[in-house]
């Protein structure tokens, strides 16, 4: 494979083209585990605001940064600072930091006050940063689940299905900044090594500098060098575990610039299932069924962003 797969969204919405969009898109997604999508509805004003605003962040001192971490709740909300973040396979911190937003379901709500969806935590140096980042939050997941409803349809399963399943879910819109990379970085340091994403789907907006790679079936690295105002899509682990790897998990990474490129935004947004989720596998005897707060959390400790805790067996697909 050439390239990854772009569909067009709008086709979705007309009658005459729906039946082909979803077959392009599933095979996309069943090949690869990666589609480029065009025809989304995210108003690409929006994305240049919220790049702007998170500009305005990474730029704040280091110590007013770290008063937002939330090291003892996983780090789902809040700043998350350089050298914390490693891939699953590996212990070599990511170059990056990042900025946590989730869904806001109310102080009361119960899952707010079980920890499974914390509430957000919002720089008050940068006002402007939450109502820009609440609203793309709502965009990319509306789209996300407009996604998933085609996904269903190739999939041949009732209308519904990951509406229900995702549902309150700890879907997380991840702002990431990877400054530049200069001297004193660990050895084999990179912006983000090989892994792949835990969650169900992923949405991506054009990043301010290219750097993405995707793994091919045969071993390849593919450089992802979308158009303008393209979002690039993929399938996680949840979405592995629960198709029996019909749309797998696709490995990817972002490589480091050959040259100072100024550093890179980037605003992944992740949707989860709802936490109580129950994620079994569609083809009966493949694979042990597994509780969605479970799978993630056993996650998050491999990745090095929640402590770990003894006695706990690894998730296993």
């Amino acid at each position: 494979m050439a390239s990854i797969p772009c569909v067009d969204m709008s086709r979705w919405i007309v009658p005459a083209t729906r039946t082909e969009f979803v077959r392009e898109l599933g095979d996309g997604l069943e090949q690869l585990g990666f589609v480029m999508v065009t025809g989304h509805g995210v108003p690409v004003e929006l994305l240049q605001l919220a790049y702007a605003r998170a500009r305005e962040v990474f730029a704040l001192h280091p110590d007013v940064k770290a008063r937002y971490e939330t090291p003892t709740g996983g780090r789902q909300r809040g700043y998350t600072g350089l050298g914390v973040e490693h891939a699953k396979d590996t212990l070599v911190p990511d170059l990056k930091e990042f900025w946590h937003v989730g869904r806001d379901l109310g102080a009361g709500h119960p899952l707010h006050l079980s920890g499974d969806v914390p509430p957000n935590i919002f720089p008050a140096e940068v006002p402007a940063f939450q109502p820009a980042m609440a609203r793309l939050f709502r965009e990319l997941e509306s789209f996300a689940g407009r996604l998933l409803e085609a996904v269903e349809s190739y999939l041949e399963l009732e209308t519904g299905f990951f509406a229900h399943l995702t549902r309150d879910g700890n879907s997380v819109l991840r702002v990431i900044n990877y400054p530049d990379v200069g001297a004193g970085s660990e050895p084999g340091a990179v912006r983000a090594a090989p892994h792949e994403d835990i969650n169900l789907m992923t949405v991506l907006p054009a990043s301010t500098q290219p750097g993405l790679e995707v793994m091919t079936r045969d071993g390849r690295w593919l450089s992802v060098n979308p158009p303008p105002n393209v979002m690039i899509c993929d399938t996680g682990d949840m979405m592995a575990l629960l198709t029996a790897n019909r749309l797998p998990a696709t490995t990817h990474r972002v490589v480091n610039p050959a040259v100072p490129d100024g550093g890179r935004l980037s605003m992944p947004f992740f949707l989860h299932p709802h936490p109580d989720a129950l994620l079994a596998p569609m083809v009966p005897g493949f694979a042990r069924a597994v509780r969605a707060r479970d799978f993630f959390h056993e996650r998050l400790r491999q990745i090095g962003v929640e402590p770990l805790v003894p006695g706990v067996a690894e998730v296993r697909e």
